[in-house]
């Protein structure tokens, strides 16, 4: 019988009971909370990506919606794999510029389907500014404002935005829900300002391309993020993680498994990312915070599980 996780630590023994009878040796279970498998990529195998994500260990995966039409296919997606695919429902900063007077109620309509997890991607993204930074600071609001209502989490992208995003996230201090920075790329102090603000940082493969003092790497080398405030994804098909980089140091190569890296090297390309390649992420991260991979995989996935409300 499906259940969803509400108190810590019962939740968390039950967990670790469920996953003893599903783990091996050679496998975790692992939650991706964001994969783009709307992505025109995926349209012609996805049984295959899905059914090979299982495989590597990655039993649930969070389709991500960006647009209002790209949540409502993120919806189709999680009726042809139920308790396997879930979804969220937003308007990326990107394509604020598209909001109009019916977006709101074509949000709220996704939105109360219990596949539908989270309002977002949602955001603000003062990178590329591909709608004016006012558009998009308004339809932020509107976004983070639904959320409250209806008490769903909040997937948020940021891009050179994060005093902005702090700021409004600020004002809806009271009311909000869990917030998830997705796909985090930031410093550490920008790491430190969201977690005492109590959001939940979304780490990707991008951990095998940072080399900067001040960057992913040092937020896990230094603990900055503790586990409890952890989540993995892939972001399929987009942030590729490069194991054979000559920048990724010897120790976190070496503290990668053979079963990981032949799903990476298999299935997975830097055009086409998988979400079958999220357990070498698992295991990247594990080596710099110097911890188990398993203990990580563990943690993450009661993290999702937690955050989101899903079932085990």
């Amino acid at each position: 019988m499906a259940k969803s996780i509400t108190k810590e630590g019962d939740a968390l023994d039950g967990l670790e009971g469920d996953m003893g009878a599903l783990h091996t040796s050679e496998n975790y279970i692992i939650v991706d909370i964001g994969a783009n498998l709307t992505n025109k990529k995926f349209t012609r195998d996805l049984d295959s990506v899905v059914g090979r994500a299982r495989d590597a260990g990655v039993h649930k995966i969070m389709v991500t919606g960006t647009t209002v039409q790209s949540s409502k296919e993120a919806l189709r997606l999680t009726r042809l794999f139920p308790e396997t695919l879930y979804s969220t429902a937003g308007v990326h900063p990107h394509e604020a510029k598209s909001w109009d007077e019916e977006t709101e109620e074509a949000l709220r309509e996704i939105l109360a389907n219990h596949e539908v997890v989270a309002v977002g991607e949602c955001g603000l993204d003062f990178n590329r500014n591909f709608s004016p930074q006012e558009t998009q600071l308004e339809v932020f609001h509107k976004q983070v404002s639904l959320a409250c209502s209806l008490k769903k989490p909040l997937f948020i992208h940021e891009r050179d935005a994060h005093n902005e995003v702090l700021e409004v996230l600020r004002k809806y201090k009271d009311r909000l829900p869990p917030v998830v920075i997705h796909c985090f790329t930031g410093d550490a102090t920008q790491a430190a300002a969201y977690l005492k603000e109590g959001c939940y940082i979304g780490l990707t493969g991008y951990v095998w391309k940072d080399k900067s003092e001040d960057g992913v790497r040092r937020i896990l080398e230094d603990g900055i993020v503790p586990l409890d405030r952890l989540l993995v994804e892939t972001d399929s098909p987009f942030m590729y993680p490069n194991t054979r980089a000559s920048k990724l140091p010897p120790y976190v190569k070496e503290a990668l498994t053979e079963r990981s890296l032949t799903f990476l090297h298999r299935y997975c390309t830097f055009q086409r990312n998988e979400p079958c390649s999220l357990p070498v992420t698992i295991e990247m991260i594990a080596a710099y915070m110097k911890k188990k991979s398993d203990q990580v995989a563990l943690q993450t996935t009661f993290n999702a599980l937690k955050v989101f409300g899903l079932t085990t």
